[in-house]
């Protein structure tokens, strides 16, 4: 089974009230401890996005707990209910290691993350954008401003102030 039907096996075996144990061959399979995130949509919306951003476990057991998490345990949303199952995609995305970058300017860390999974931090604040928000916010200035918004930060911090940034590429399994 792929990485995606693996989080929907999970998802479903939550909603029975039961644990999901996937086969040995699939545990196997995804043995390496690897670091993902579950993301679900919902006729095209989000409806839930959890993940880890360092591998500290194997990658089947990252996919079974950030999946139930995305359905029962994202803030953002309410618990996943039963009878909307059918109307959601999951998306399982695993990162590569992340990597710290160093910039001289703007100019030059927007060039750096483009198209990557983008981590920031200042202080206490931390926040991540998968690659795959690039596809709805492609402008690198919106999307550095959209990620300190998310991480508690002022917007345009990322223009005055040294970020502590690193990027990371995934590997997309999608239903």
């Amino acid at each position: 089974m792929n990485p995606a039907e693996l989080a929907r096996r999970a998802i479903e075996a939550a909603l029975a009230g039961k644990r999901f144990e996937p086969d040995d061959e699939t545990k196997e399979k995804y043995s390496k401890k690897e670091a993902c995130f579950v993301t679900l949509t919902k006729n095209g919306n989000l409806r839930g996005c959890i993940g880890s951003l360092v591998a500290r476990q194997e990658l089947w057991r990252d996919i079974i707990e950030n999946a139930i998490n995305a359905a029962f345990n994202d803030p953002r949303f309410p618990h996943l209910e039963s009878s909307e199952l059918d109307n959601i995609k999951i998306e399982v995305s695993v990162l590569t290691k992340p990597r710290k970058i160093t910039y001289k300017d703007v100019e030059d860390l927007k060039k750096k993350i483009k198209g990557k999974g983008v981590i920031i931090s200042y202080g206490f604040h931390r926040a991540t954008y998968l690659p795959q928000v690039w596809n709805e916010i492609s402008d690198e200035e919106n999307f550095l401003s959209s990620l300190c918004a998310k991480a508690g930060l002022e917007p345009n911090l990322w223009k005055s102030k040294k970020l502590g940034v690193e990027i990371y590429d995934v590997k997309k399994f999608s239903e």
